[in-house]
């Protein structure tokens, strides 16, 4: 499909990928990128399935919203138990005033899970299974006792399958690709005549690249930047080459405090070699507040 086309194709059914972004949980996509490499890191230490450790870090924690996992670092809700010698929290859970592990790191929380499970003889069965047997873990820890609410191995699957967990249980390398599929797209809009995105916090010229089809090194030219530039959530993103002049009816800009030239041709999509040339201003040149530029 060609590049243009591509593009339109985009603009054209952005609604639709919107409404497809909607069913996704913010808070789960954001905690699944969190913690991700710490799932497969522990799946390849301790052989536990890396969808089935996310899935219940994302159930348990509230998918790290709860209390317990904010002041106890406690993502997966174990409690003390007689061998526990560590820190401990009093939390109402089955019963009131029950205790619960604290942690000095979520990440110590993620292993002391995995030791929970391989050193408890209950668990033993599960570690016969095949990794990826996502479904036989969730109803073997649900009929081993690690919750009491009876729906809670169909709740681990439907995470699992609603965020296509299960394809991180292929290693590092399906981690990579699954972070590339799991977060929404980018809508596409247009002004100025312009397509362009809006940048996420994380983005890169060479990920936006990747998703709309556009070599980085074409997209930091189209924007007057390089291409390593550290993108911030917010920035406009144009799609093609910035105008030689504002298309709108606008002929000047009064600068305020915190523009630059820079942000001012994003502003108006005009390119910044042009903003200077009309302005009859160098490359050095900083705008001053109540400074007037042209932008046609």
């Amino acid at each position: 499909m060609g590049r243009l086309r591509t593009l339109v194709l985009a603009l054209a059914f952005a609604v639709c990928g919107t409404m497809a972004a909607q069913r996704l949980n913010k808070d789960y996509v954001n905690y699944i990128k969190k913690w991700d490499k710490v799932a497969v890191e522990q799946m390849q230490k301790h052989k536990i399935p890396a969808s089935i450790t996310l899935a219940q870090g994302l159930l348990e924690s509230g998918a790290g919203k709860s209390q317990l996992a904010r002041v106890s670092n406690n993502h997966f809700g174990i409690k003390c138990g007689s061998a526990w010698r560590g820190k401990s929290v009093r939390h109402d859970d089955d019963a009131p005033d029950e205790c619960f592990r604290a942690y000095r790191s979520a990440v110590q929380s993620y292993e002391d899970h995995s030791k929970f499970l391989k050193e408890n003889k209950r668990y033993a069965s599960l570690f016969r299974l095949k990794m990826t047997d996502y479904r036989g873990w969730a109803k073997g820890l649900k009929k081993a006792g690690y919750a009491t609410n009876p729906s809670y191995a169909t709740l681990l699957i439907s995470i699992i399958e609603d965020y296509e967990l299960y394809k991180y249980d292929g290693g590092r390398k399906a981690r990579r690709a699954l972070r590339d599929e799991v977060l929404p797209p980018h809508d596409v809009f247009i002004a100025n005549g312009l397509l362009y995105v809006i940048a996420n916090d994380g983005d890169t010229f060479k990920s936006i690249g990747k998703e709309l089809g556009i070599r980085s090194k074409k997209l930091a030219s189209y924007n007057d930047l390089w291409r390593d530039y550290p993108l911030m959530d917010g920035d406009i993103v144009y799609l093609k080459r910035k105008n030689d002049a504002h298309p709108g009816t606008a002929n000047y800009h009064i600068v305020k405090d915190g523009d630059s030239m820079h942000s001012i041709s994003q502003t108006y999509g005009v390119r910044l070699k042009r903003l200077y040339k009309m302005n009859k201003v160098d490359e050095d040149y900083i705008p001053e507040v109540g400074d007037f530029i042209w932008v046609k």
